[in-house]
């Protein structure tokens, strides 16, 4: 009886952690409020964005390689990282990508001080805002986590969480290019919206492997007849609550 106690326990944490994950930081759960992580489409479309940067020198790179191919994203940047490198803030917008608001620390710890993760969002509206001239529509939560207080705090400032696919469960672990595009390419579907990672969190870090799978990915999946557009386009939304550009 006393074993039988402890599996019923264990299998009850297990369940709780699940149904808490799935419900906070799936990139597909609408428990919390409409959640974004595709187009309802079935053209060949889909959209590939970077998050935790700007980060030297790999988002330049991807800069560089996006534009010899044509292909306009959607950077959604942390704040930390914009005060760092403002001029590659600009470059991007500058180069015609979309710009997202992905807090300005991203650190977990913030959704304990601060559910509502106003200010969060709020200083680095600023920042990018004081950059580029312009403040993004739209919001990707760190680790995709959320909880009521952040929609409500999103609707009140006019924004749309984002949601998305991860490229690969372990990219921001920098696992092969090889074994990121594969896992991408064979999971990609009309109307995805893809999430890589030109940083990790606010600290930067090395993205070689993300860099490098982003151009076979590109090539196979064009191949396939796919096309590249940016998140505000895919969606037919706003990227900025100003139009007005520098």
């Amino acid at each position: 009886m006393p074993e039988m106690i402890v599996t019923v326990f264990f299998v009850g944490i297990v369940v709780f952690l699940a149904a808490t994950y799935w419900t906070h930081a799936s990139p597909y759960s609408q428990f919390f409020g409409k959640f974004i992580y595709r187009a309802k489409t079935d053209q060949k479309i889909v959209a590939l964005t970077f998050d935790d940067g700007p980060n030297q020198p790999f988002t330049t790179e991807l800069l560089d390689f996006l534009k010899s191919q044509h292909i306009k994203a959607t950077f959604f940047v942390v704040g930390k990282c914009v005060e760092k490198y403002p001029e590659v803030l600009k470059k991007i917008y500058a180069d015609g990508h979309t710009i997202g608001n992905h807090s300005y620390s991203h650190q977990f710890s913030q959704y304990f001080k601060q559910p509502t993760f106003r200010n969060e969002i709020n200083k680095t509206q600023s920042i990018i805002k004081k950059t580029i001239g312009v403040s993004p529509a739209l919001f990707r939560p760190p680790w995709l986590y959320r909880q009521p207080a952040l929609f409500s705090t999103l609707k009140k400032l006019a924004m749309k969480p984002i949601s998305g696919t991860f490229c690969h469960p372990f990219e921001v672990a920098n696992i092969s290019a090889e074994k990121i595009a594969r896992y991408t390419i064979k999971n990609t579907k009309p109307g995805a919206i893809i999430i890589f990672h030109d940083g990790h969190d606010s600290h930067g870090g090395n993205r070689r492997q993300t860099v490098d799978s982003i151009k076979i990915v590109v090539k196979e999946l064009r191949v396939q007849g796919y096309e590249f557009v940016a998140v505000d386009k895919l969606l037919d939304i706003p990227a900025y609550k100003l139009k007005r550009r520098l």
